[in-house]
């Protein structure tokens, strides 16, 4: 039995190793998906969250502060419900506006929260209700070529008359 051991101590410490980098990645990823415990939840409405998915920051002064937990669609007024889970050493005021910004032109997306002057925090469960939904870029850049080429041509000049 012991000699079985002798020849399989390479393997035992491969198999040994890949359980570690397993463990170690879930914790990785356990940190960085947030226990939620830290972190409490609000809500928001936009009329277009086009580019916000589960996951996706939450941020204020361009600092990750949480990100979207859940998304749905109100069946009432046809607006996205976006549920956002935030640091708890992040206390907003109960007047913060919240925009869905893009990264770059080719970046991604995410909720850009701008905090107001209010005395009174947002509490758990609570909603932001000044909200600005995504901006369409490819429909601004289409309306901006087609309207480029919509104007008017100058008028001809006149012809000099030869009286």
């Amino acid at each position: 039995m012991a000699s079985v051991f002798k020849d399989h101590v390479a393997e035992a410490l491969a198999g040994l190793a890949v359980v570690v980098v397993a463990v170690l990645f879930l914790l990785f990823a356990w940190d960085r998906a947030g226990s939620g415990t830290d972190r409490y939840s609000l809500t928001a409405r936009f009329p277009n969250a086009a580019g916000v998915n589960v996951g996706t920051d939450v941020r204020v002064s361009g600092m990750k502060v949480g990100s979207v937990t859940g998304q749905s669609l109100d069946p009432a007024s046809f607006q996205a419900v976006l549920t956002l889970a935030v640091d708890r050493k992040v206390q907003l005021p109960a007047d913060t506006s919240a925009a869905i910004t893009s990264e770059s032109l080719l970046g991604g997306s995410f909720i850009a929260l701008i905090p107001g002057g209010d005395p009174e925090p947002l509490r758990p469960g609570d909603e932001i209700t000044d909200t600005q939904g995504s901006t369409d870029l490819m429909g601004l850049i289409g309306s901006f070529i087609n309207r480029s080429g919509s104007e008017s041509p100058a008028a001809p000049a006149a012809a000099p008359s030869g009286e």
